[in-house]
C-alpha cells in the first residue's frame, strides 16, 4: 500500500491525498517517517511505493496518474498532456510564489513576514495570478485545462481554496467562483481541499 509522509494540513501533501482519492489509490498517511531523510530539501510530501521513494508533490501526482494509466486526468497525447502539465508547473512556480509572503503574514501570522510593503506587493501579485486563472476559466468555461477535470485542477484548485480562505479583501472573479463551486461537487476536493484547512 502506498505510504504518504507529511501532515494533512500541508497544501502539498493535500495534492497527493486528493489525487489518491480521485484515482482510488489505497494509502496510509503518517506525519513523519525515516524516508523523509531521502528528500534533501527536508520537505513533505514524500511517498513510499514498495521500495521506491519519491518527493516533490507535482512529480508525485504525475507519477500516480501515470501508474494508474489515468488518461482522463493526464492523457498520453503530447499536446493535451503539455497543456495540463503547463498549469501544474505554473502553480508551483508563479502562483505559489505570488501568494507566499501575503499568506504567511495574513493567514499564518508568521512574524518573519511583517513588512507591510512586501505584504501589499504579494497581495497585488496574487490578485494578478488569480486574474490569469479567471481569464483561462472564462475561456474554457469549466476547468483550468479545458472542459473536463484533469490533474492540473488539483494544484490549481488548492491554490484557489487558499485564495478564498485567506482573510483579505479581494476583487470579484466570477469564473473563479464558479470553478470553486464545480470543484466543491467533488467528494475528494471536499475531503482534502475545501475542508476548512487553508
Amino acid at each position: 500500500m502506498l505510504k504518504i509522509l507529511g501532515k494533512a494540513t500541508s497544501i502539498n501533501v493535500r495534492k497527493v491525498l486528493w489525487t489518491c482519492e480521485e484515482l482510488g489509490v489505497a494509502y496510509t498517511r503518517h506525519d513523519s517517517g525515516p524516508e523523509l531523510t531521502q528528500n534533501p530539501n527536508g520537505l513533505v510530501p514524500v511517498i513510499v511505493d514498495g521500495n521506491f521513494v519519491l518527493w516533490e508533490s507535482n512529480t508525485i501526482i504525475r507519477y500516480l496518474a501515470n501508474k494508474q494509466s489515468a488518461e482522463t486526468l493526464l492523457p498520453r497525447d503530447p499536446r493535451r498532456r503539455a497543456e495540463i502539465e503547463k498549469w501544474i508547473d505554473w502553480q508551483a512556480t508563479e502562483f505559489n510564489t505570488a501568494w507566499r509572503y501575503a499568506f504567511s503574514a495574513i493567514a499564518r501570522r508568521n512574524p518573519a513576514y511583517d513588512d507591510p510593503h512586501q505584504i501589499e506587493a504579494s497581495k497585488k501579485e496574487w490578485m494578478r495570478m488569480v486574474g490569469i486563472v479567471e481569464a483561462q476559466l472564462a475561456t474554457t468555461g469549466a476547468y483550468i485545462a479545458g472542459d473536463r477535470f484533469t490533474l492540473a485542477d488539483i494544484p490549481i484548485g488548492l491554490s484557489v481554496n487558499r485564495w478564498f480562505m485567506t482573510a483579505m479583501e479581494r476583487p470579484a472573479f466570477p469564473a473563479v467562483a464558479a470553478y470553486y463551486g464545480r470543484l466543491s461537487e467533488r467528494p475528494a476536493f471536499l475531503k482534502h481541499g475545501r475542508n476548512g484547512v487553508d
